[in-house]
C-alpha cells in the first residue's frame, strides 16, 4: 500500500511475496499450530501416557486438516484471543482447544501444550520460517551462480587488462574473473546448507522437568526427538535453558552476510566494468536514466542490490550478535528481535532480483577491452623480467622498472628491449610473440575446472 512504512511492505512487496508465507504473522502462527499438532499425535501414541489415548485415524486426520487449513482467516481468530489474553502462544492453544471443542477430539483438549513452556513452540516454529525463508531464497541465489558460470564459459577467452589497486597489472579475462565469483557464492552456499536447524521441545528450563513429574516412565527425550526430526525436519538440540541458544541462528545469518558480501563485491566490480565500457547495458523501452540526460543508461540494478544487501546485512548482523545471548536461563530480549528475520531475508531477496536483471542487461564491448590493453604494453614488463630472471640475467626486475615505471610503451619499445637481451632465440621469440591479449596465463583453463 501507498502508505506501508516499509518498502519491503509497500514499494517492494511484489518482489518479496514468497516470503510472506515464511516470515509474517500469519506464517508465525500456523508454525505454531503444526507444532502443537504434532505434539499432541505424539502424545497420543506414546503408550507409556495412557490418559491422553491413540486417536482414530479419522481423528488424526482431522488434526492434521486444523494445519493444512489454516488460513489468514484462520490466523484472525487467534489474534483476536490474544488481544484478550495477551499471550501469544497461550492464544494458540486456546484457539486449538476451541478447534476440538464439540468433536470426539474433546477429551484431549488438556493435552494440548501438555508439559510445553512457549518457547517450546516459538523455537520450533521460528526454526521452520528459517527453514522455509532458505529454501525461497536459495532458487534466486542459484540463478545467480548458475548465469555467472554461464557468463564465466562464454567470456573465459575474452583478455581483459586486469587493475590492482586501481592500476594496470597482467592481462586476465572476463570469464575468469566472474568464475571467481560464481566459486565464491557457490561455497557460501554450501555453508548456508550445511547450518543444521536445531529445536528443543524440553520445558521450562530445558530438564523435561514437567514432564517426569506427570509420567516418569517415559522416554522424552526420544519422544521429543521424535517430533522435531521425523515430523518437523529439524535436528534436536538437548543442551538448552529455557530457550533453544539461538547459535545455529547466527551460524546461518552470519553465512548469509557473507552470501550478500561477496555479492556486494560483485555488484561494485560490474558497476565498474561499466563505467569503463567493458560492459554496455541493453536498453529497456520507455526506461530513463536521468531526469536531465537523455543520454544515460544507469547501472541503477546493481546500486539496489548493493543498497539492499547492505540492509539485509546490518539486520543479519544485530541478529547474529545478539541472539546468542540472553540473561541467565532467559530473557526476553530476543522475542521483538526474531520477529525481524524475514526483513533481513525480504532486502536479500530484493538484491537477488536486482542483480538478476542486471546481469541480463549486460552487453559486452570488445573492442574497448582490445584497447584498453593494447594501451597498456607496460603489463609485458612482468613476463620479460621473469624469464630475464631464469637466463640469470643481473638485476631484471630494476631494469625493467627503469624502463615502464611511468613510461609510456608501446609495441615497438618492448620489442626493442627484448631484442637486445640476452636470451635464447626460443624464450626471445615467445616474448616477442606474446601481446597483451595473450598474455593470459591459465584463466580459461582455471573457468573449465568450475564445478
Amino acid at each position: 500500500m501507498i502508505t506501508d512504512i516499509s518498502p519491503i511492505d509497500g514499494r517492494y512487496a511484489s518482489k518479496v511475496t514468497p516470503l510472506t508465507e515464511c516470515f509474517s504473522e500469519y506464517a508465525l502462527l500456523k508454525n505454531r499450530v503444526k507444532v502443537e499438532i504434532m505434539w499432541l499425535l505424539a502424545l497420543c501414541k506414546e503408550s507409556g501416557i495412557p490418559e491422553c489415548r491413540v486417536v482414530t485415524s479419522q481423528e488424526e486426520a482431522q488434526l492434521r486438516a486444523i494445519v493444512s487449513d489454516f488460513t489468514p482467516a484462520e490466523a484472525e481468530k487467534v489474534k483476536k484471543i490474544e488481544a484478550v489474553t495477551n499471550h501469544d502462544v497461550k492464544a494458540v492453544e486456546y484457539y486449538l482447544k476451541e478447534q476440538i471443542d464439540g468433536t470426539s477430539l474433546a477429551d484431549l483438549s488438556e493435552f494440548i501444550h501438555f508439559a510445553c513452556t512457549s518457547e517450546d513452540i516459538n523455537n520450533l516454529s521460528h526454526a521452520l520460517m528459517l527453514k522455509d525463508g532458505t529454501a525461497a531464497l536459495s532458487p534466486l541465489q542459484e540463478q545467480i551462480i548458475v548465469t555467472l558460470k554461464g557468463l564465466a564459459v562464454e567470456f573465459k577467452d575474452v583478455s581483459m587488462l586486469a587493475r590492482t589497486h586501481g592500476q594496470t597489472a597482467s592481462p586476465t579475462t572476463i570469464g575468469k574473473e566472474l568464475a571467481v565469483f560464481a566459486a565464491r557464492l557457490q561455497k557460501q552456499s554450501n555453508c548456508i546448507a550445511r547450518v543444521e536447524l536445531l529445536g528443543k521441545l524440553n520445558g521450562a528450563v530445558g530438564n523435561f522437568n514437567a514432564h517426569l513429574s506427570a509420567y516418569p516412565q517415559v522416554d522424552w527425550p526420544q519422544l521429543a526427538k521424535d517430533v522435531i526430526e521425523e515430523e518437523l525436519g529439524l535436528v534436536q538440540n538437548l543442551f538448552t535453558t529455557q530457550i533453544e541458544p539461538h547459535d545455529y541462528m547466527a551460524e546461518l545469518f552470519d553465512a548469509m552476510a557473507r552470501w550478500n558480501t561477496i555479492l556486494t563485491d560483485l555488484n561494485r566490480d560490474l558497476w565498474t566494468y561499466i563505467s569503463m565500457a567493458y560492459f554496455g547495458q541493453k536498453t529497456v523501452a520507455g526506461e530513463i536514466g536521468s531526469s536531465t540526460m537523455p543520454h544515460k543508461v544507469n547501472p541503477i540494478d546493481f546500486e539496489n542490490s548493493e543498497g539492499n544487501c547492505g540492509l539485509a546485512n546490518a539486520l543479519f548482523g544485530h541478529l547474529s550478535a545478539k541472539l546468542p545471548i540472553s540473561r541467565l536461563q532467559r530473557d526476553l530480549t530476543d522475542s521483538t528481535v526474531l520477529r525481524n528475520m524475514g526483513v533481513g531475508f525480504g532486502y536479500s531477496m530484493i538484491a537477488y532480483h536486482s542483480t538478476i536483471k542486471g546481469l541480463s542487461k549486460l552487453k559486452l564491448n570488445e573492442q574497448n577491452l582490445a584497447d584498453d590493453l593494447d594501451n597498456a604494453w607496460e603489463v609485458m614488463a612482468e613476463p620479460i623480467q621473469t624469464v630475464m630472471r631464469k637466463a640469470g640475467i643481473e638485476k631484471p626486475y630494476e631494469k625493467l622498472k627503469e624502463l615502464t615505471r611511468g613510461q609510456k610503451i608501446d609495441s615497438e619499445t618492448i620489442r626493442q628491449f627484448v631484442e637486445g637481451l640476452a636470451l635464447t632465440d626460443e624464450d626471445k621469440q615467445r616474448l616477442q610473440e606474446m601481446t597483451p591479449t595473450s598474455y593470459v596465463g591459465m584463466a580459461a583453463q582455471i573457468v573449465d575446472l568450475l564445478d
